[in-house]
């Protein structure tokens, strides 16, 4: 449900940006599934998909996947 309401927040701005916020999207979840997988034990706060948009970068903590 929550991947549904990103999408659809991402799709209303129009094409131009589609394929960043595809990507912006991929990367916020695969840090949650990476987080889940890699360091369930280390305290994160997971950024607003929008700091994905303008960064295209995993926000991971450090040393949480190498």
């Amino acid at each position: 449900m929550k991947a549904a309401l990103l999408i659809a927040s991402m799709l209303t701005g129009g094409d131009d940006n589609l394929k960043r916020d595809m990507r912006a999207l991929e990367l916020f979840l695969q840090d949650q599934e990476d987080h889940r997988t890699y360091c369930p034990k280390k305290k994160w706060s997971q950024p607003d998909i929008e700091v994905y948009k303008k960064s295209l970068r995993s926000h991971l903590p450090k040393g949480c996947k190498k």
